[in-house]
């Protein structure tokens, strides 16, 4: 409960000091750990630069993306453009940063931002278990919270459940949702609620799909045929198919990701369940291998704990920078 002062309640968190505490636990495995290698130290000899390497691979970096950043620091250290091993934070932090807003520039639009035709469908996918269905009521929130007419599709008709679940975020956020039994075809389904959006003027019709493994070839043809019906129902349909992973999961999730990129054409990447790791680096692991904005990250299990990425507020909570 916020503490009563003279002056009122204190102000509510801004989105910055949020992201700051849902990366807690990855800035003390990251950046903290990064200072306590460089503090005191003058040279930097290769025991340095192998305990930095540890370091950002226990932050969950993976191989290569921890291979990019030293060889550009060991590059500038042979260079002799650096000597002292106090530059090393802002070095590591510049080339963190630098990755992520390649891949935003690659993608010619800003991270978190949605096409702006409409109506907009947006198919949202994953494997079992990610938060799909969570994320999209998430989405839905923060969506209507601009001013934006939102509609659920529940085309996950393989279990009862799901659809149950997609209905209570409905209810929550005060959303409509097209659905038909359990065991419809998905696609007949988004088909109605395309054409329902379309009737009433709806901005964004959100897909919520089954969780499927990206080794299951007919699951995968689904994916495809959904996206044929968004196509025939509206010109350029699907607006954006967004990928659900669970930063919990960190590396093992990045071969399943590519699976879907290759079969369905994802567009961005929204990485829940960022406040409940300590590798939170995978977001930069992601964002380089895969070479995809990643869109929103989920920081809590509120409605409005999904917020749009941007690359330098998240580097800068990461590194306890003041916002830019």
């Amino acid at each position: 409960m916020p503490i009563q002062t003279l002056f009122g309640p204190p102000p509510p968190p801004t989105v910055f000091e949020r992201l700051q505490e849902a990366v807690s636990s990855t800035r003390q495995n990251l950046a903290e750990r990064i200072e306590e290698a460089v503090h005191g130290q003058k040279e930097i000899d290769a025991g340095l630069l192998e305990h930095l390497e540890a370091t950002l691979l226990g932050a969950d970096l993976g191989v290569a993306t921890t291979t990019e950043v030293l060889d550009k620091v060991r590059q500038q250290v042979d260079r002799r453009q650096v000597s002292d091993a106090g530059q090393l934070t802002g070095m590591i932090k510049q080339e963190l940063l630098e990755i992520l807003k390649r891949t935003d520039a690659r993608a010619g639009t800003q991270a978190g931002s949605l096409c702006r035709e409409f109506p907009q469908v947006v198919l949202v996918i994953g494997v079992n278990g990610v938060g799909k269905t969570t994320t999209i009521g998430k989405l839905a929130h923060q969506l209507i919270s601009d001013n934006k007419r939102v509609l659920l599709c529940a085309a996950d008709t393989f279990r009862a459940a799901a659809i149950e679940q997609l209905e209570i975020w409905g209810q929550r956020t005060g959303t409509e949702v097209i659905k038909q039994k359990p065991g419809a075809d998905p696609s007949a389904v988004l088909f109605d609620a395309i054409g329902s959006a379309k009737a009433r003027g709806i901005d964004y019709v959100i897909v919520d799909t089954a969780g499927r493994l990206h080794t299951k070839s007919n699951l995968m043809a689904e994916l495809e045929k959904m996206s044929r019906t968004a196509g025939r129902a509206v010109p350029g349909a699907p607006h954006e198919v967004l990928l659900i992973m669970d930063a919990t999961t960190g590396q093992n999730g990045l071969q399943q990701a590519r699976r879907f990129t290759e079969s369905v054409g994802v567009t961005g990447i929204i990485l829940a369940k960022l406040d409940g790791t300590a590798k939170g680096g995978v977001v930069i692991a992601i964002a380089r291998e895969l070479k995809l904005p990643i869109r929103y990250v989920g920081i809590g299990e509120q409605k409005d704990d999904l917020v749009p990425f941007d690359p330098e507020q998240f580097i800068d909570s990461l590194f306890r920078e003041t916002p830019r």
